[in-house]
């Protein structure tokens, strides 16, 4: 499986549970990059972000076969990453998103503003 299309799957996961501002972000041309590509999006709720992540575990296991290598922000649920090592996934609380400005860390990648579906 590409990293597009595992990239792919993330969307789908965080769409599947009404994620808001889904961002992907192609790291594939920023020389030593941490992964191929970034997937950010925002959770309004507690248990929103936890649906989310989960829904992303789940969308991706059952479609690539594939677990998280790593897992970390699950507990306080401000921002969860789940890191599938070429895609990494942050799903933020809205304020946590502002805050950290992943996609201003990483302004040089190519990023793609994807438009809510409901």
């Amino acid at each position: 499986m590409s990293s597009r299309e595992l990239c792919d799957l993330v969307v789908e996961g965080m769409r599947e549970k009404k994620a808001q501002d889904i961002v992907t972000m192609d790291l594939r041309t920023i020389e030593n990059s941490i992964a191929d590509f970034f997937v950010i999006c925002t959770g309004n709720s507690d248990t929103q972000i936890d649906a989310i992540c989960n829904s992303i575990e789940e969308t991706v296991h059952k479609n690539a076969n594939i677990y998280p290598w790593h897992l970390e922000g699950k507990q306080n649920k401000e921002w969860i990453l789940l890191d599938f090592v070429e895609v990494v996934a942050h799903v933020f609380r809205m304020d946590r998103r502002e805050y950290y400005a992943i996609e201003e860390l990483w302004a040089d990648a190519q990023a793609t503003y994807l438009e809510n579906q409901t």
